[in-house]
């Protein structure tokens, strides 16, 4: 047990981290886990900009993706009879697609140009939603194939492929319950085929990716707890203009990432 505690005490301490550095991160990692609670996604876009300092993207998201994961079903368990099926189905195997593209461009591409594209593109979502006041009441089920497909996609490269989730959902189905349930249903799907690429890549073969995994566990669950205090207390409308301006912020967020090189 000793020898144990020594090892990953000698792994933490590989890491370089600051008590500061340390400081930093957690914060990050709750503020994360704060907004994924109340809006479903972002966690990336929100711990990303502060782990960029202390360590690379591509080992940025496998990171967070097991975060995810136990986030994500901590999430669906209270709430799973109230996902719809339906759109759960019509959405899985084309995220599946894109997760499976993703892994692969964020193993053996430079993603740059891309992330510029999703910036501008979240941007210009966002503002067109909140200008625009009538909207169509219902999207066809057709926009479940670029939605799941681009989802899995920037989800893999990103860890931010939920907003789109969130405007298919939130375009089908007029529960609030229901739209929470299902996207975080998908959410969970997606984290599970997104861990089980990077451990066939090998990416968990990195003992100092798993070990600073478990020390973020608490921040992790802090902020889900806080997230969670939070949402209850919104109506459907005030969730769904919350989650556009988190969009817009977001989309502004990538963009200055790409400028910043």
């Amino acid at each position: 047990m000793l020898t144990t505690l020594a090892e990953l005490s000698g792994v933490v301490e590989s890491l370089g981290l600051t008590p500061l550095g340390w400081l930093f991160i957690e914060g990050g990692v709750i503020a994360a886990y704060v907004v994924f609670a109340i809006a479903g996604f972002g966690t990336a876009l929100v711990a990303a900009p502060i782990l960029i300092h202390f360590m690379p993207l591509s080992r940025i998201i496998p990171l967070l993706v097991m975060l995810d994961f136990l986030a994500a079903f901590s999430h669906l368990l209270p709430s799973r009879e109230s996902v719809v099926r339906n759109e759960l189905l019509r959405m899985i195997p084309c995220m599946a697609v894109g997760c499976t593209l993703g892994v692969l461009f964020l193993l053996n591409l430079k993603s740059d140009v891309l992330l510029l594209m999703m910036g501008l593109f979240l941007v210009g979502y966002s503002l067109y939603s909140l200008a625009v006041k009538v909207r169509p009441t219902q999207l066809s089920a057709l926009w479940s194939v670029p939605m799941g497909t681009m989802g899995g996609l920037f989800g893999a490269l990103f860890g931010s492929g939920g907003f789109l989730y969130a405007i298919y959902l939130n375009g089908r189905l007029t529960d609030k319950a229901q739209a929470r349930a299902t996207q975080n249903a998908l959410i969970s799907c997606s984290t599970l085929v997104r861990l089980s690429l990077f451990v066939i890549t090998g990416v968990y073969a990195q003992v100092s990716l798993l070990v600073l995994a478990v020390c973020l566990l608490p921040a992790m669950i802090v902020g889900s707890w806080i997230g969670r205090r939070l949402v209850m207390r919104l109506s459907r409308e005030t969730f769904v203009r919350l989650v556009t301006w988190m969009v817009l912020v977001s989309g502004v967020v990538l963009i200055g990432r790409y400028l910043a090189g």
